[in-house]
């Protein structure tokens, strides 16, 4: 029996060909890390690292130098770096009610530091007005997620930075589910911060992110991490500049090789190609699902507000033994669960019986959608 991989959301796959060839050309090849020898080998090393950064800059239309793009092991990392590196005892922090654990787990981990959740409806959609009842003297940071890894429903975001632009509040956004799937501007958004894993829609390999930094933010941050960087060795004190700065230790080069191609394609391919298949392949899914019964669909029907993240609920059945029917007997793969996300489930009204997701991406097809159309019939009419 053949697989059908529609759990893009969670890492994507297959990657783009030539991923996984220029990570094993490093690894053959090249082998030099960066920063730290001025032999060849080393600078087109170096050289693919500045390609990357350049590339992610590019593509968020990021106003800064390319070296305010920090390279990082992945978007809980730098969700990690912002919140610990930014807050303070006393300070207020506004998160949404759609967020995943990422952010919310460590900012419970940060004493004397308050949070208000910004509620959201039962399609998981922030109103941004809400936000202006809970702004305090001393709320400094507001951070979100784009898009919904549970059900696909993206914010606002434009709405929510120019209310923190207004406020003087820095506003981060977790792109962990829109970045490569929709256009993002970082300077449209009013953004202080935006926080992008290489492994999912950007295509690229696990390991490996991205942490964009407007300066006077980058300047605010502590950094969490401190070592070698291979610049200012007659100091024992970490150097100011960036990216050294937030970067200490041996770099993940082959995740940054594999990153660099994915990026490349995704330039090649472009973001408003890459959306409209997903778009396409959205609304067939969608269509399908309102003609089968004991299902609910989580999350908002507006195309234009959603990715191609799409959680059921089986209402006369067990979500995770359906998922595992799903896989099974249909070769299916999904996620189940409550998808580190509890407090987006108890907005969406599927806690503590999660959902079954399915996501997509630049690969999956129509006859996967209907595949798993097919298979949900089944087994909801069963």
């Amino acid at each position: 029996m053949q697989t059908i991989y529609l759990d893009n959301a969670a890492t994507s796959f297959p990657k783009p060909a030539g991923v996984s060839a220029r990570m094993k050309e490093y690894m053959d090849s090249v082998g030099a890390t960066i920063n730290r020898s001025v032999y060849g080998a080393a600078q087109d090393a170096g050289l693919v690292t500045l390609r990357l950064r350049e590339r992610l800059a590019r593509l968020f239309s990021f106003p800064e130098k390319p070296t305010h793009v920090i390279l990082t092991p992945g978007a809980t990392a730098g969700l990690n770096f912002i919140l610990k590196g930014f807050l303070r005892p006393g300070d207020h922090c506004l998160v949404s009610s759609m967020e995943h654990n990422a952010v919310m787990r460590p900012l419970l981990q940060l004493s004397g530091v308050e949070f208000d959740r910004i509620p959201c409806d039962s399609e998981g959609r922030l109103d941004p007005a809400a936000m202006l009842s809970l702004i305090r003297p001393n709320t400094r940071l507001c951070i979100m997620a784009h898009g919904s890894n549970v059900c696909g429903t993206v914010q606002d975001a434009a709405a929510v930075g120019a209310i923190c632009a207004e406020h003087g509040i820095a506003f981060a956004l977790d792109a962990a589910q829109t970045a490569g799937h929709i256009p993002i501007d970082f300077q449209a958004l009013h953004l202080s911060a935006l926080c992008v894993p290489g492994h999912k829609g950007l295509l690229g390999p696990s390991g490996i992110g991205a942490l964009l930094l407007r300066d006077d933010f980058a300047h605010a941050l502590t950094p969490l991490l401190a070592g070698g960087t291979g610049s200012a060795s007659d100091s024992e004190y970490l150097p100011d500049y960036l990216p050294d700065r937030f970067e200490s230790g041996t770099p993940n080069l082959p995740g940054i090789y594999g990153f660099e191609e994915a990026l490349r394609f995704i330039e090649e391919t472009g973001i408003d190609a890459l959306r409209a298949h997903e778009l396409e392949l959205t609304a067939r899914f969608l269509e399908g699902l309102r003609t089968i019964p004991n299902l609910r669909l989580c999350g908002t029907e507006d195309l234009s507000r959603r990715v191609g993240v799409i959680s059921v609920d089986f209402t006369q059945a067990d979500n995770a033994e359906a998922a595992f029917r799903l896989e099974s007997e249909f070769g299916i793969l999904t996620r189940c669960g409550l998808h580190c996300a509890p407090s987006a489930h108890k907005t969406l009204g599927t806690f503590p019986q999660g959902t079954v997701r399915f996501s997509l991406g630049f690969s999956s097809t129509a006859a996967d959608v209907d595949a798993a159309l097919a298979a949900l019939r089944a087994i909801s009419e069963a």
